[in-house]
């Protein structure tokens, strides 16, 4: 009988609650970083619910909705045994396919785009859900192969399981989510360590095949490439919404101009700006001392999600934590940097900042992930940090 218990145990183990005194190993510092961001969100969402933010429908009552959706993803997920993750990997796999299908087949948007699955009545847009889940699924493939990471059959493999959902987010079409999944397919690599010398290979035929992807643009997104490199060219048209939201960052200066204060904004001068150019807002009326806390928030929580893949005690670890931090700080960069006019207008969002249940929601599943990563790990949390 004590053999069977023994038994039975062990098949047990992989569902089973984390051991006695393992939630005290639970990141409050991680969870602390993205309150905080979520918190300066929710106000970026009153002051462009200016006029009515307590009303229904409002963007910031809808903000509060998904802050609370976000706080039980994350919670769900901190309780969630994470190496399900790796046993059904390629069940996962498919399910993000699926997902991805499902949304060029009944998807909704504006223009011809078909981004948006409507459920109950709020819409969710997958492709923010599939990034996770590819992290997952690209963190499991290369814990399998945990041995032959220098290989080429394992960068050509890793590549292979990323090129079906960036195409099928490129068809909705959606260039910048797109652009995300390769973010996280180099940071996951790196940071796993595979062969430099056969990703440098890698990136060097994916940039001489520029070309072809150029081609493969939808007309709006070239003019806003080309608006990057001359926004003048175009005042009114590609061009408008990067020299709106420069004048935005610039009249903001060091101080900004007070929490409700903005005029690019509270005049609509600004487009989108509940969305993509929500940081735009926020640096008009915080300024630049605005814009500095929030980057060393991400700053602090990027490196938290680092700290708990170089303690975990798998590679899997160590991977789901480089493909949560790669998304983060692509996002963060390149959204920084089209608010500025240093980049093209993607559509990116800016975690936690931008207005969107998605984006938000697929962020607190990742970071609570890392929280099981980091309740679950077999050692006791090393060191004073």
């Amino acid at each position: 009988m004590s053999v069977m218990r023994v038994e039975r145990q062990r098949t047990a183990s992989l569902i089973s609650r984390p051991q006695s005194g393992a939630w005290q190993r639970f990141d409050i510092q991680l969870a602390f970083y993205a309150a905080a961001l979520a918190i300066i969100g929710l106000m970026v969402a009153w002051t462009n619910s200016a006029e009515a933010p307590l009303a229904a429908g409002s963007t910031f009552t809808r903000g509060l909705m998904w802050f609370a959706i976000g706080i039980v993803a994350f919670s769900a997920a901190a309780a969630f045994d994470y190496r399900w993750l790796r046993t059904f990997s390629w069940l996962v796999y498919l399910v993000n396919i699926g997902l991805l299908l499902l949304t060029l087949a009944v998807g909704t948007g504006v223009a011809g785009v078909q981004r948006w699955v409507s459920i109950f009545g709020l819409q969710f847009q997958f492709s923010e859900i599939s990034k996770v889940l590819m992290i997952a699924v690209l963190a499991a493939f290369l814990a399998a192969r945990k041995d032959e990471l220098g290989n080429l059959t394992t960068l050509i493999g890793a590549t292979a399981l990323t090129i079906p959902p960036f195409v099928l987010v490129m068809i909705q079409p959606d260039l910048g989510t797109s652009l995300v999944f390769l973010a996280i397919l180099l940071g996951t690599l790196f940071m796993s360590g595979a062969s430099l010398r056969w990703m440098t290979i890698g990136l060097t035929g994916a940039l001489a095949a520029l070309p072809i992807i150029w081609s493969q643009l939808q007309d709006y997104q070239q003019r806003r490439v080309l608006s990057f490199l001359d926004p003048t060219a175009d005042t009114t048209g590609a061009g408008w919404q990067a020299l709106q939201s420069q004048i935005a960052v610039g009249s903001g200066g060091l101080v900004g101009k007070g929490f409700l204060n903005g005029t690019q904004s509270s005049s609509d001068f600004l487009p989108v700006q509940s969305t993509d150019f929500a940081f735009a807002v926020l640096l008009e009326e915080l300024g630049f001392v605005g814009g500095m806390v929030v980057f060393l928030l991400f700053v602090g929580l990027i490196w938290r999600i680092l700290l708990i893949g170089w303690r975990s005690d798998s590679l899997f670890g160590v991977a789901f934590a480089a493909g949560a931090a790669s998304m983060i700080i692509f996002q963060v960069l390149v959204n920084a940097g089209m608010v500025a006019g240093m980049m093209p207008v993607t559509g990116i969002p800016l975690p936690f900042i931008t207005h969107g249940g998605a984006s938000l929601t697929s962020i607190a599943i990742a970071l609570g992930l890392m929280q099981s990563i980091n309740v679950r790990q077999a050692g006791e949390s090393r060191g004073p940090w």
